[in-house]
Parts: structure tokens; sequence; C-alpha cells
């Protein structure tokens, strides 16, 4: 018999609300910001509310993962030291952490995650890291389908990989653009996010190639038809970016990937969910129609040659159509969709800027905006908010439930009531009683009753009666053995899901490299001690600790030469800018240089 691999759907949380709607939209595991050293400062939770969501992801045997992964100073180690104890004492199921002083602290038996912050881009890295004890590792987004296989035939710690969301055009965690123009560290969850600033890029002479474009700006990812090619990679656990979306986005985009993978699923029974449940949707979800800069499936089989939004790094939503006919207060458009009152429209308009505008009114093919944009036949209009999706969004859009066949039967003193859920966890439970004959049939109100389960996670799918005649059993009593079987089951499926408990141990083994430049971001002594007891002779501080001098700020595989079409590699290229190539933006200068042999851009401060 062939082992099957469970597999889990990991969904952010913003906060409590959203991570227990990620749950009910079909997620197998949420992560969610710790009250501190998150790497999205602005969201950051409380331990209670870490509590409730753990509690309710555990009821469907899904798990909550709670991001500390930023880099720490010495001060803050003792606050993140018992601040992690009180994470464990929440019963969450695991720490993501980027800074590897954290191993070095005392801390509570807890399953530890590596972030991709930590820049886990090879089988050594990775192998490092599960020998050093992390429980899961979250891949670098930049790898290819055949790296991702590489490092799964080498390794057996399971690997997350990123399939949808926000893209970092730097390797995550080496990019310090911010911290050296502004003070506001990425690696400590403050990123001002220059790479979604428009920027000139200039040639050596300081003449304009490219003017007032968003140069940096990535798409977003979305993988939706590459899961089961990631499956058979190796990958064990498919992260959706998220931790600042809202709740609309969180739905929407968890129920869009949960179908997704129970597709595969029903044809790949090698593979299945890593928690219980079915979910029933009340809508039909659809990336497009939630927060998106346009997608790219970005290095996993091939440089995608357009991941870059060069006019916006706002959502433009779902392409809807082509203006047809202009009047002075509406206009038609030529498309199959249906635009809604109230719905948000945007367009890019002759000067390459995005502009939007509201929809006030709808009638026929006939669109009425709330103030009339300057528009012309044939611009592409674009949709960014849907009313009406929204409007089924703000109401309950899904229903999780976990299936349950309830069994009645007599005993010598009354009768019992048993119940097994779709994992064959069992409870049963009886009453004394004495046995009479009713007059009306009790089949269909035993069935009835049976049936109400409320706000239990579960779904009666089945009730057998096997009594020997048509006995009478109150409503009440019925409700009473209801009531203690379904509590019963629900304290089996606790103790049949017991929270991974692993205590990080000591190691030694040798760290891939023997010096560390800032890109190491060690920024502790605890960190210096981690990497000198693993072998690692040359320690240099975090940038964020001593700025080093000329340090390259981000090092990218993506490319503005490709995306330009002026890539040296590509013979159908007869045009050569003059090097070197900066970038600017407001009062910034920055120096690009390219790393040919390996593919990659580089960027400084001029």
């Amino acid at each position: 018999m062939k082992l099957v691999r469970k597999i889990e759907l990991l969904a952010p949380a913003k906060n409590l609300e959203c991570g227990i709607e990620a749950i009910n939209h079909g997620a197998d595991a949420v992560y969610i910001g710790a009250p501190l050293f998150s790497a999205r400062a602005s969201a950051g939770n409380s331990i209670e509310d870490i509590r409730k969501l753990t509690a309710y992801a555990h009821l469907f045997h899904a798990k909550a993962y709670v991001a500390l992964n930023t880099i720490l100073e010495d001060h803050q180690l003792l606050e993140a030291e018992q601040m992690i104890r009180e994470i464990y004492r929440s019963e969450a199921d695991a720490i993501i952490i980027q800074d590897m002083g954290i191993l070095k602290l005392d801390l509570p038996p807890i399953a530890i995650h590596a972030s991709t912050q930590c820049d886990n881009r090879s089988a050594e890295k990775v192998g490092f890291l599960e020998k050093a004890g992390f429980s899961q590792i979250v891949l670098a987004r930049e790898l290819s389908l055949d790296q991702i296989k590489e490092i799964s035939a080498c390794t057996q710690v399971p690997l997350e990989v990123f399939v949808h969301g926000a893209l970092c055009v730097c390797y995550s965690g080496q990019c310090y653009i911010s911290q050296a123009l502004s003070g506001r560290s990425a690696n400590r969850g403050e990123c001002a996010q220059y790479c979604r600033m428009p920027y000139s890029l200039l040639d050596s002479s300081g003449k304009p190639v490219v003017g007032n474009k968003h140069l940096l700006s990535l798409k977003d990812l979305n993988r939706s038809t590459d899961l089961e090619s990631l499956l058979d990679a190796g990958v064990s656990s498919f992260k959706i970016e998220g931790r600042l979306k809202d709740l609309s986005y969180v739905k929407n985009i968890t129920a869009f990937y949960r179908k997704k993978l129970d597709e595969i699923f029903e044809r790949r029974p090698e593979y299945a969910p890593a928690s219980s449940g079915q979910c029933t949707f009340f809508f039909n979800p659809d990336p497009e129609k939630s927060f998106n800069r346009g997608f790219t499936g970005y290095f996993l089989k091939n440089r995608d040659p357009k991941m870059v939004s060069l006019e916006t790094p706002k959502s433009m939503g779902e392409a809807i159509g082509n203006i047809r006919d202009l009047n002075f207060n509406f206009f038609t458009i030529s498309g199959v969709k249906k635009v809604h009152n109230g719905d948000g429209l945007c367009f890019i308009n002759d000067k390459k800027e995005l502009r939007g505008f509201r929809v006030n009114k709808v009638e026929g093919n006939k669109i009425y905006p709330a103030d009339m944009p300057r528009l012309s036949p044939g611009i592409t209009l674009y949709r960014n908010f849907d009313q009406e999706f929204e409007k089924d969004l703000l109401k309950k859009s899904s229903e999780r439930k976990i299936k349950v066949r309830f069994l009645l039967e007599e005993n010598a003193f009354g009768f019992s009531l048993s119940v097994t859920d779709e994992n064959l966890f069992y409870s049963v439970t009886t009453c004394e009683l004495k046995k009479e004959l009713s007059r009306k049939d009790q089949a269909e109100n035993i069935r009835t009753q049976l049936s109400k389960l409320g706000n239990t996670p579960f779904e009666a799918e089945k009730i057998e009666i096997t009594l020997t005649q048509n006995w009478f059993i109150p409503s009440s009593i019925l409700a009473e053995l209801k009531r203690k079987v379904i509590e019963s089951l629900l304290s089996v499926r606790k103790i049949a899901f017991p929270v991974s408990r692993k205590k990080i141990q000591q190691s030694f083994h040798p760290y891939p490299e023997s010096e560390l430049s800032y890109l190491g971001n060690v920024a502790n002594k605890k960190a210096l001690q981690f990497y000198k007891e693993h072998g690692v002779q040359s320690i240099d501080p975090a940038l964020e600790i001593e700025m080093p001098e000329n340090p390259v700020l981000m090092r990218s595989k993506y490319c503005i030469r490709y995306q330009l079409g002026y890539c040296p590699k590509k013979t159908e290229n007869s045009q050569e800018l003059k090097q070197p190539l900066s970038l600017t933006t407001g009062n910034h200068r920055l120096k690009l240089s390219f790393d040919c042999s390996h593919c990659e851009m580089l960027i400084s401060k001029e």
C-alpha cells in the first residue's frame, strides 16, 4: 500500500478573525504574527488571540504557527525568550524564526520553522537547518522546480513554498535598501517598500533610458496551475502570502487554493489534506477579484519575461473589456463581464498612469461613473473592486464540517449512542431508561434530533438505528445523549492530536560557509555563538548593527536589463546600454551592476 503524504495549505492571519476564517475556508494551518518581533511589525497579535486561534484550528486538526521572524539585538533576547514561553503555553504548534540566536535561548519544547528570511536557496543550507532541529523550512521564492526537487531529494524535513501573493524583488532576508535609505529595517519588520516606488533608469552619461516607472515592483505570485508539479517535487506545505491582507482576501484566496488542491487529491490518492473537514463555499473563489498587481509564476519553470508591473504597484484587478462608445456622462464596453453599481474600475491613461473611478449606476450596457473620467475608445478597463463579490464575502461565505456517523442501539438497561468521525475517531455514551413502546414511529424524530449539531464542527453523514422495537425515547434524552457523545468525541480528537513538542538539541555540525558577511544578519551575541559553534570562523555584524563600506543593498534574480530587452546573453539584442546604469527616485540614486554568471542584478548606493 502506497504511503499517503499529508499536504498543508497554509494561510495568513492578520488577526484572530482572519485566522478563524482561513480555517473555515479550508486552511490546514495558519500563520499569525507574535506580539513582537514579527516581520510585519504592524501585524502583531496578543497571546490570548493566538490561544483562541490555536484552539479553533485544533478542532479541525489544523495548526497555528506564530511568526517571530525578525533579527534581534542583545537587549531583546530575554523578552523574546519570555514571549516564546507564552506562545508555547498558548499551545501554538510552532514558531517561525530567522535569527539563529533564538536557538541558544532557554526554549520550551516547541517546534521551530525556518523563515524564508533565512535565505533558504540550497540543499546545503536546508540540510544544515534540518540537522539544527528545524521542523519545517520555508524555501526561497526564486527557486525553480528542479532546484526544489534537488533539495527535496537531499533532505527529509518538510518543505514549504509560497504559491500566492506579493513578491519581494530581492532575496528575502537580504534586502537592505529600506535600512540604508530610511533607517527602517526590513529584517525588523519595518520595510519602507522602496521596491514599490517609481524610478528612472539612467545610463552612464545620465541619459534616461526609462523615466518614472515602477522598475522594481514585481507582479504578484500565482502558482495555482503548478500545484501538482510542486507536490511531485516534494513540497509539503503551500503558503499564501498576506499577513497584512484583509478578511475578504484571506477568504477568497484560501478557498481558491483549497478547491485546487482537493481536485488534485481526488485524482491522486497518495496525497491528502493535513487536516479534517470539508468546506462548502457560498461563493465562487476567484483570485483576480482580490488585490493583485497582475500575476507571475516567477522562476518556477523558467524566467518570466514580464514579471514586473511598470505602470503601477497598486491592484488593477481583472480586465473586463475595452471602451466602445463614449457619451458625456456614460460609456459602453466590449466585454462579457457584468458591471455592478458601486464597482471600482481603473485604467492606464495616455500618460501611462493608473486612474480609477467608481461606478454610480448601470443601465443595460450603459455604465455611468460617479465622476466621468477622461476616457477614449479602445482603452482597457479593469475592475479592482467588485461590489457584489465583496458583499458575498461580507456574509458567511463558507462552512467547514467534519462528517460523523451515529449509531443508536439498545442495551439491557437502556440505550447507547456512538459516533464515529471521518478520521475514525470514536466515542460512545449510554443512558438508563425504562423501555416503553411508542404509538408513533420514532425513526424520523430520532434522525431529526441527532442531525441537529448546531455550532459544533460536525455534520451528520449517516444515522443508523438498530432497535428491536419502536421504543419511545424523549427528545430531551436524545439531546442529552448527543451532547455527551459529541463532547466526548471532541476530547478524543484533542487527545489524538497532541501538539508537537520538540526540544531543540545542541548541535555542532558545520555550517556550509566558513565566513559570514553582513548578509548573515548576525545582530546579537547568541547568534554569534551559534555560528561559531558550527564552524564559522569569520563573522561580520548585521548591516543594522554596523554599516559596511559600499554594501550591496539588494541582490535580485530579477533583472531590469532582461525585463527591458537589453540582456547581453540574448543574441537577438542588438542594443547595448552604456554602463554603469543607475536608478533615481526622489533624492536617492542607486547604482546597478550585474552578475551575469549567476543571472543576478545587484543594487548599491552611489
